[in-house]
């Protein structure tokens, strides 16, 4: 199989869909490689890095997609690489397109093939692909909501961790999932004082084990978060439905009863955002201001750490991309209905049950 991958060109993202290593490992299994020249340069990777492991480097996008069966990326494509699909091809990356229909029904008239690394489960219902970016953006929600604190960054002049005769920031993390309790890790290490609100009594007693009850647990209900926001400096939003529209669990006016200089991280954005008052940021221009408070919102949140997110990422989407290769896409998606899960898109038609759900 012929598979390729290009140079994001999304606002600061400097992630890449391949490492040199994966680029020898396929080039290994006699498939062929090709690689956007400067792809890896954000993260220290050179073409020479690549055509040592046995890839092609091609000058631009344009050739990469000629060349290509499958494109392996990382954030979703933007309109100009839209454009330059074609109905033969795959398209292996992330896609959340439940918030997103203009890419839908771009993707729609490719006439491609598209797999959504976020919504490929595993045996145990989980999703795999979109753990380790879930882990990542967790862990800089508790780090940029500390920083956005600060006098500095706009917020109320908040130390997280508090100091001896001074409390330590409120903080409330909205989903027991895997960013959530990430977010949970890093803010309970800085000292905060932390409430993890989840509708699940399993992942509530897991969050009470692993630590040891000094990181409280509610049951997510509307009148507990509203009773908790007059007291929260920071709220982070991390509930996923997979496949479909983030819920709106903070609304505009609830905004009146938080502190003036609170801070708001929305780690769900990516699937529209758990705030009604959220919109997409980027690293360049990462926050805004409603009613007194801060808003983080950047929808690739782990761009900012790409080089651990491209290794992380890199980890568990290779073998994805070496089965493609070694099966046929039809033929896998045919025998893993697990990596089926994944198949949001195919033959100008929206098959993802919960993603048709969320655009219709």
């Amino acid at each position: 199989m012929r598979i390729g991958t290009v140079k994001e060109i999304k606002t600061r993202e400097f992630r890449v869909g391949l490492t040199p290593a994966g680029a020898h490992e396929l080039a290994a299994h006699g498939h062929e490689v090709f690689v956007e020249s400067g792809a890896g340069a954000g993260i220290g990777l050179s073409d020479a890095d690549y055509a040592q492991a046995g890839a092609k480097v091609l000058p631009n996008a344009a050739a990469v997609f000629e060349a290509s069966d499958l494109i392996v990326k990382v954030k979703e494509p933007q309109a100009v690489e839209i454009a330059m699909l074609r109905p033969d091809q795959t398209l292996f990356t992330y896609l959340h397109l439940a918030a997103d229909p203009e890419q839908a029904n771009g993707l729609i008239k490719s006439g491609a093939t598209a797999i959504a690394y976020e919504t490929i489960t595993d045996a145990n219902g989980h999703l795999p692909l979109l753990a380790p970016m879930s882990q990542v953006a967790g862990r800089m929600a508790a780090l940029v909501g500390a920083q956005y604190l600060l006098k500095p960054s706009g917020g109320r002049g908040l130390l997280m961790s508090g100091v001896p005769g001074v409390t330590p920031a409120r903080v409330a993390i909205l989903g027991a999932g895997v960013s959530g309790m990430h977010a949970a890790e890093i803010a309970h290490g800085m000292r905060a004082d932390v409430t993890v609100f989840d509708i699940s009594a399993d992942k509530m007693a897991v969050v009470d084990a692993q630590f040891g009850g000094e990181v409280r647990t509610v049951y997510s209900s509307r009148k507990a978060l509203l009773d908790f926001l007059p007291s929260a400096d920071l709220v982070i939003g991390c509930v996923l439905v997979t496949g479909a529209a983030a819920p709106k669990l903070i609304r505009r006016e609830d905004l009146k009863l938080m502190k003036t200089g609170a801070v708001l991280v929305d780690v769900a954005i990516d699937q529209g955002g758990c705030f009604e008052t959220s919109h997409p940021t980027t690293h360049d221009e990462p926050t805004f201001v409603i009613d007194g408070v801060i808003h983080y919102c950047v929808a690739n949140m782990p761009g900012a750490a790409p080089l651990t997110s491209t290794y992380a990422l890199a980890a568990v989407t290779l073998p994805y991309v070496l089965r493609m290769a070694e099966q046929g896409v039809e033929a896998y998606l045919a025998a893993d209905p697990h990596f089926a899960h994944g198949l949001n898109i195919a033959k100008g038609q929206i098959v993802h049950p919960a993603v048709k759900a969320a655009l219709s």
